[in-house]
């Protein structure tokens, strides 16, 4: 019997819309768009958020979309994700030396905008995939998508034997909230951290790159309304309970040491890590569940510091930090959390082809 191909993820293309700093951010626009006593407040949280510089495809210091009705963002989410996820699929596609009527399956994820026909189809189209190309389109599943992505990605390429494309792709500055007297953490949090990005990986059959082993995940039900993204009349409105790190902690170790004991590996083999930064409560928290040396997390923490929260590409940022280090990890374990309360991971290993 021949053996099935080892699905590889090959290249990795990153696409950026203009950064604002933090602190602009703050002065030019947010210290206006809260009033009263949530000023004070909101300016805490912006200056404990981690974050130093973000991306926005939307920016609010040069327009004010908090007032924009849902139809009108999502036909501005149109205009301004298709050349984001072109850029960014022509750069991994290059990296991995494909063609992109090679592609056999695309798979997009995306939960800040929707439109048909969609991303899938208009690059698709635009790019020059074949015909019989397949696609999927993964939505609102928020910023632990890229998992379940790469992994439809690498069930296709392990069963067809063909290459697959995963293009993540958010557009968050799209969905300021309207301004507020009353006291909102939660959305105060969210329009502290989250940017805009957009991230393409190439999964070909075996080769060289980072063989994807597994991709695991646990969803805790009883936690369900501790995540929230709800479409409005007024964008999509995040919901972020304070007690999601909480729940993390009770399952976060468990995740990781039973999808490596099932490869045969335990914690301090593992030379990098991939973790979502929700923030940096989530960070410390899987820091300390993890036991993770004082450098585990440097890459997620930097990436946060110079982009934000990008929702799902955010983890293929970090991990194109981490192949571009001076020396790339041999073992890395991904980890990324979202609505549910969902936990995902997957483990990938570095090979020579």
């Amino acid at each position: 019997m021949t053996a099935r191909p080892v699905p590889v993820l090959a290249g990795l293309g990153t696409a950026h819309p203009p950064s604002a700093d933090q602190g602009e951010l703050w002065d030019g626009f947010f210290s206006r768009h809260f009033s009263g006593t949530t000023r004070a407040l909101a300016r805490r949280v912006f200056a404990n958020s981690g974050v130093s510089r973000r991306q926005a495809a939307v920016n609010p210091l040069l327009e004010d979309v908090s007032d924009w009705p849902t139809e009108r963002r999502m036909r501005r989410y149109q205009v301004e994700a298709l050349p984001l996820g072109k850029e960014a699929v022509g750069r991994a596609l290059t990296a991995a030396g494909l063609a992109a009527h090679e592609v056999g399956l695309f798979v997009v994820c995306s939960c800040t905008g929707y439109a048909t026909p969609g991303l899938d189809i208009l690059l698709a189209r635009d790019l020059g995939m074949a015909p019989d190309t397949q696609r999927m389109f993964v939505g609102h599943m928020g910023c632990y998508a890229a998992l379940p992505g790469l992994g439809a990605a690498a069930d296709f390429v392990a069963a067809r034997g063909r290459p697959a494309l995963l293009l993540c792709a958010e557009l968050t500055s799209l969905h300021i909230q309207p301004s507020t007297a009353r006291v909102d953490t939660q959305q105060i949090v969210s329009h502290a951290l989250f940017s805009d990005a957009a991230v393409a990986a190439v999964v070909l059959p075996d080769g060289a790159g980072y063989a994807l082993r597994e991709v695991a995940s646990i969803t805790d039900t009883s936690t369900a309304d501790h995540m929230t993204w709800d479409v409005t009349d007024s964008g999509f409105r995040m919901g972020l309970s304070p007690k999601v790190p909480q729940v993390l902690s009770t399952h976060v170790r468990g995740l990781v040491d039973d999808l490596l004991a099932r490869h045969g590996a335990r914690r301090p083999e593992v030379d990098g890590w991939v973790v979502h930064p929700g923030g940096p409560r989530i960070l410390n928290v899987v820091e300390r569940e993890l036991a993770l040396p004082p450098d585990g997390l440097a890459a997620s923490r930097a990436t946060l510091d110079e982009h934000g929260n990008c929702s799902s590409p955010t983890v293929l940022l970090i991990l194109d930090r981490l192949c571009r280090a001076a020396v790339p990890p041999r073992r890395v374990v991904m980890l990324a959390f979202g609505p549910g309360l969902t936990l995902y991971a997957a483990l990938f290993e570095r090979q020579d082809g």
